[in-house]
């Protein structure tokens, strides 16, 4: 038996892992890379290929942030790669470096079997009237419409709450919040996801770290008209605002806490982040029809006892309460005994969802 590698690839970083092809997946291998560079891809996989030394591969996993109309994993085929190819307009920030480590990885590993993971399938199932965008049908045909992003991490989340509080949780009215540099809410009903704040591309919804989250279309057309092109109103929305663009110092929700007794600016960021998750959390409490479980994760959800505290402190008419002693050390539940909704904070692991996901695909 040989090791499962996941590639984890962002738009210039890279996270990797190996873990055991058994049952139980033992991780054998983690690691990342900040900056890939423009060769990067190769670089880093024989960097990866060292580390694992004589190690065979059983399959490689690959996270695709945007799958269009996939709602399972599937196996990389050549036609898979045109059309991944034909997609990089959708996803211009993603979608080439995940395919510079798919045809590095066919170089490298001729032969392994490559499974392709989507962010968007689990948001594949969404009712039509979260997904439909108001625009002219035409483009519906031309597969604009809401997707949602972090599908794999709110798999993995999915089914670590079944694991740690019951299969009956798991099926309830569930709000998962991944909240790190980039940020999303997910509202699961059944253990079906039924709407997110992410739409078309990962930058609508929640402002993020760098990302500016939904912004009103007029703000768009003004900037285009007056002398931002394309290239730039993407680079500006996805890489220049958000929390950073509001603070001017960092997107980094650990900087701006030390700096929001002294910068107004930091303060004022921190203040709107904490603020669209709770209005995020009374909208989908309403789409749920009530709320059973918040989960918290990501690196922000997971670390950040003090956001978590700002956020769920002018929640208790939906029933939520925190136990201030446990939600201090990120305790698993974080929510005091006469909270009715039960608060839960569970560390995300997208790699071995993809580890996961690779290790059923081989065995069906």
């Amino acid at each position: 038996m040989g090791s499962i590698l996941v590639i984890n690839a962002g738009s210039s970083s890279l996270r990797f892992a190996a873990f055991g092809d058994a049952v139980e997946l033992p991780e054998i291998l983690r690691g990342k890379v900040e900056r890939t560079g423009p060769s990067g891809a190769d670089d880093a996989l024989q960097d990866i290929q060292r580390q694992l030394a004589v190690t065979p591969l059983s399959a490689i996993a690959h996270r695709i942030v945007h799958g269009m109309q996939h709602s399972e994993p599937v196996g990389i085929t050549p036609a898979l790669v045109e059309e991944l190819h034909r997609n990089v307009p959708n996803d211009p920030e993603h979608m080439p470096r995940q395919l510079e480590f798919i045809e590095a990885c066919t170089r490298l590993y001729p032969g392994v079997p490559q499974v392709a993971c989507f962010d968007t399938a689990f948001h594949a199932h969404m009712p039509r009237v979260a997904a439909q965008l108001p625009l002219p049908r035409r483009y519906e045909a031309q597969g604009l419409r809401r997707y949602g992003f972090h599908g794999l991490s709110y798999e993995y989340l999915l089914e670590e709450l079944a694991r740690v509080a019951g299969p009956d949780a798991a099926k309830g009215r569930v709000i998962l919040a991944h909240l790190g540099n980039g940020a999303s809410l997910a509202a699961v009903k059944d253990g079906v996801g039924i709407d997110t704040t992410m739409g078309f591309t990962p930058a609508g919804g929640l402002v993020m770290g760098t990302r500016t989250g939904d912004l009103d279309p007029g703000v768009a057309a003004w900037l285009l008209v007056s002398g931002l092109n394309a290239e730039q109103f993407t680079h500006l929305v996805n890489h220049e605002s958000g929390l950073l663009g509001i603070s001017e110092t960092s997107a980094d929700v650990r900087d701006l806490l030390k700096l929001e007794s002294t910068d107004a600016r930091a303060a004022e960021a921190l203040r709107l982040f904490c603020y669209q998750v709770r209005k995020y959390l009374g909208a989908f409490a309403a789409v749920l029809s009530g709320l059973d479980t918040l989960v918290f994760a990501g690196g922000i959800g997971e670390n950040s006892p003090v956001i978590r505290h700002r956020i769920c402190n002018a929640m208790q008419f939906l029933g939520i309460e925190l136990d201030d002693k446990q939600n201090a050390t990120s305790q698993p539940l974080i929510s005091s005994a006469k909270s009715r909704v039960a608060v839960r904070v569970i560390p995300t692991n997208e790699e071995r969802m993809l580890a996961r996901h690779a290790y059923r695909f081989l065995r069906k």
